[in-house]
């Protein structure tokens, strides 16, 4: 029998200290994304090992995963293409890097690059 509330308690087995309070706050995983204009994004297309399809890479997002997913589905949404984002990086279907890149700036993402 599982006991869900301890499931997150990753190498704490047990404590003889009887005053001991496990501290669950991950200070990593709740960062917040810098301001976008602190933000340095390259907006590159590329082919290789795709199987000959074209496709739109934004990398250098840094921040939590749920922005990254908020981020991907307004270019997904601006472009009209499927996509995907994981690992600080959005994978955008097609060439869309001058439109992306002004999308970016648009949104206040003033460092973008295009590479």
């Amino acid at each position: 029998m599982s006991n869900k509330k301890n499931k997150n308690r990753e190498g704490i087995i047990y404590s003889t200290n009887p005053d001991f309070v496990f501290d669950n706050s991950d200070d990593d995983l709740n960062q917040d994304s810098p301001a976008p204009d602190k933000q340095n994004l390259r907006v590159i297309m590329e082919r290789k090992g795709r199987g000959g399809k074209t496709v739109t890479l934004v990398t250098g997002f840094i921040g939590p995963d749920d922005a990254l997913e908020a981020l991907a589905k307004i270019l997904k949404t601006k472009c009209g293409v499927g996509g995907s984002a994981k690992e600080g990086e959005i994978v955008l279907q097609g060439d869309f890097k001058q439109k992306v890149a002004d999308t970016l700036k648009a949104m206040g993402y003033t460092k973008t690059k295009t590479v």
